[in-house]
């Protein structure tokens, strides 16, 4: 578990970072929710009739002037987005960085294999996701709690785990990608990420784009539509984990035999 401890040591820092800018953006944003709160119920009609942007967005399907409505779309998205981007940073940079940095020669003379190296890098992103959403989860329920709110029902649960699910959905696809780079692709990660949440978008603008919801994860972390109908939606949740599998065996198949320069 050496291994696993030193990639949490190097990659501690930017974990703090993260974490601390999207708890705060989310509590900053449940906490102006009170003020907004008037607001949003008078212009919930109004985007609901927006047409395409009101879809793209899912402000037609659930009331902005509830707590659970404003949360699953403006204040999820900052976990939404946010997370993702620091998955793909997770997942592209781990098996990539030894070439880039000169330290992969070192690394394998010692007595561990390849196989033990790819499964403590991959355990140390989900332990760095793991505790990013820890902290957001805590974060949330006390700004929820100083401004009287208290969710009763599961919705605000089931946003957490597809959250969590895309997040390693995303680091899992960019690990494996990462077992085929010599150099970092901090970019490569990123553009994928964004990807990802834009062609959610199209699938939404119309129906003939819907197949790509079983493309992209944002596609079952829909967070209007996970608080209108109080459930991920399994056929998009089980091809996201399928894809999850096949980018981590991904890492482990192609480390084991690269020719490491």
């Amino acid at each position: 578990m050496t291994l696993m401890k030193q990639e949490l040591r190097k990659g501690r820092i930017s974990l703090i970072l993260w974490t601390a800018i999207i708890s705060f953006l989310l509590g900053v944003c449940i906490l102006i929710y009170p003020e907004m709160e008037h607001q949003m119920n008078d212009l919930s009609g109004m985007f609901a009739d927006m047409g395409g942007f009101s879809a793209a967005f899912g402000m037609d399907k659930i009331n902005f002037g509830e707590f659970m409505g404003f949360f699953g779309v403006e204040c999820a998205n900052v976990l939404g987005l946010g997370g993702a981007f620091f998955a793909a940073l997770l997942g592209i940079s781990s098996l990539a960085s030894e070439e880039k940095e000169k330290t992969a020669e070192f690394l394998l003379t010692h007595p561990i294999s390849r196989t033990q190296v790819v499964l403590e890098k991959y355990c140390a992103i989900l332990i760095q996701i793991a505790i990013l959403n820890s902290v957001v989860i805590i974060v949330t329920l006390l700004s929820a709690f100083a401004i009287g709110e208290f969710p009763k029902d599961n919705t605000l649960a089931l946003l957490f785990v597809a959250y969590f699910i895309l997040q390693v959905e995303i680091a899992s696809i960019c690990f494996g990608i990462s077992s085929f780079l010599d150099r970092g692709g901090s970019g490569s990660g990123l553009g994928l990420a964004a990807l990802f949440y834009f062609l959610n978008i199209i699938a939404n603008l119309t129906d003939q784009a819907q197949f790509l919801k079983y493309i992209t994860p944002f596609g079952y972390t829909e967070g209007a539509d996970i608080v209108a109908t109080g459930h991920i939606e399994l056929k998009y949740l089980s091809l996201g984990i399928l894809f999850t599998a096949i980018g981590a065996v991904t890492a482990f198949l192609k480390y084991r035999k690269k020719d490491i320069s």
